[in-house]
């Protein structure tokens, strides 16, 4: 199939032989899970650790904290091999893409030498909690607080939809330091569970797909946490977060580009090997077309991921772009996957074929790290 034939422009034979390693690993060892996780709706946690022997978490993470000393593109990589196995339920994107990426970009040297090594082994599960129970894509309405009191900050309030939630050791928090600042008076606070009296995982929720991935509401009930764990400078969460928006999006829009081009090569090696009507489904020129027009999405959402990937390498990917390829793309993913599911029938509805779990796990690409309506508000705003 041609959009096999396509090269990344920023991948080179090392980048190539790790993709493939991870992607071995997800078939072989996270593929013949898959029901049971997705009845405890969580990855084992030995899974984690498998993970990290083999250096498949942080892998951008410098070799002095624990990582594999390599760049973003090894990140994207080691994700690329998970999305295209249609592998949802382990959440390393938030783990590695995210959070090692805060605590190196905003950690003092003592917290990074303290967390990255046993994120990297998986000793350690990190989570990020932004969004709130009511607040949606709206950071603003944030209302969980972290007060100074002497040497501690005192946290109180709620998070919801946080991936990771169940499990995480650690999680990087926006919270208010100062509730009558407006945006200068949010922070970035590490918890560590562990040693969080008042720390309360309400429950993990059930979603439509993504079975497999903890998705947890959490509740923080008067906990004490070190003033040694605020994250970066106290009233600078805000600019933070919003500086880290562009990344996570990218991310976003990558896993979509990847599922697109996966949901195309299974549909094209179904249709050839399923027969209507005394021939092969794909010889029906309608299926033809329809396959024609998914193809070429899928190399036109891979070169556009690709230019984006290749700008953030060089610290250029701006806030617009970011947000064009995560909108774009995610609705792309959508649609190509609904008109793939269409060609294999009844047999896309059954969730024994890989279409019919793409179809249910892309819904949520649309909504988190910023709905697609508010994507559009962004990039009208630029115009």
């Amino acid at each position: 199939m041609t959009t096999t034939a396509y090269r990344s422009p920023w991948v080179d034979d090392e980048i190539v032989a790790l993709k493939d390693m991870a992607t071995e690993f997800f078939r072989t060892e996270a593929l013949p899970h898959r029901e049971r996780w997705e009845k405890q709706r969580r990855v084992d946690r030995e899974f984690w650790l498998r993970a990290g022997e083999l250096g498949l978490l942080c892998a951008s993470v410098p070799e002095q904290y624990g990582g594999g000393g390599g760049t973003l593109a090894h990140d994207f990589a080691i994700f690329q091999a998970q999305a295209a196995c249609t592998e949802s339920g382990f959440g390393n994107q938030v783990h590695s893409g995210l959070v090692a990426r805060y605590l190196l970009e905003y950690g003092s040297e003592e917290q990074k030498l303290r967390w990255l090594p046993k994120m990297a082994s998986g000793e350690f599960i990190g989570a990020i909690a932004m969004t709130e129970p009511g607040g949606g894509s709206d950071l603003m309405a944030l209302r969980t607080t972290a007060i100074r009191d002497g040497d501690h900050y005192r946290l109180n309030g709620s998070k919801t939809f946080i991936s990771n939630g169940s499990q995480a050791d650690l999680f990087v928090l926006v919270v208010k330091t100062d509730p009558h600042a407006g945006a200068k008076g949010f922070s970035l606070l590490v918890l560590e569970t562990a040693d969080a009296p008042g720390f309360h995982v309400s429950r993990v929720l059930s979603k439509i797909g993504m079975a497999a991935q903890d998705t947890s509401e959490l509740f923080f009930d008067d906990i004490p946490v070190p003033v040694g764990n605020l994250l970066g400078e106290e009233g600078k969460g805000y600019s933070y977060a919003k500086r880290q928006l562009a990344h996570e999006r990218l991310l976003i829009a990558d896993w979509g580009a990847a599922v697109i081009e996966t949901a195309v090569a299974e549909t094209v090696r179904y249709t050839k090997e399923r027969n209507a009507f005394g021939a092969p489904l794909f010889d029906m020129q309608h299926t033809r077309f329809e396959l024609a027009e998914c193809a070429a999405l899928a190399r036109v959402a891979r070169v556009f991921v690709d230019d984006c990937i290749q700008r953030h390498l060089r610290d250029e990917l701006d806030d617009v772009s970011a947000s064009m390829a995560k909108a774009w793309v995610t609705e792309r993913q959508c649609q190509v996957i609904d008109r793939c599911l269409q060609l294999f029938g009844g047999y896309g509805y059954m969730l024994e074929y890989p279409i019919a779990r793409m179809f249910a796990d892309a819904r949520p690409q649309r909504i988190y790290a910023g709905a697609t309506e508010v994507m559009r508000e962004l990039i009208a705003r630029s115009l």
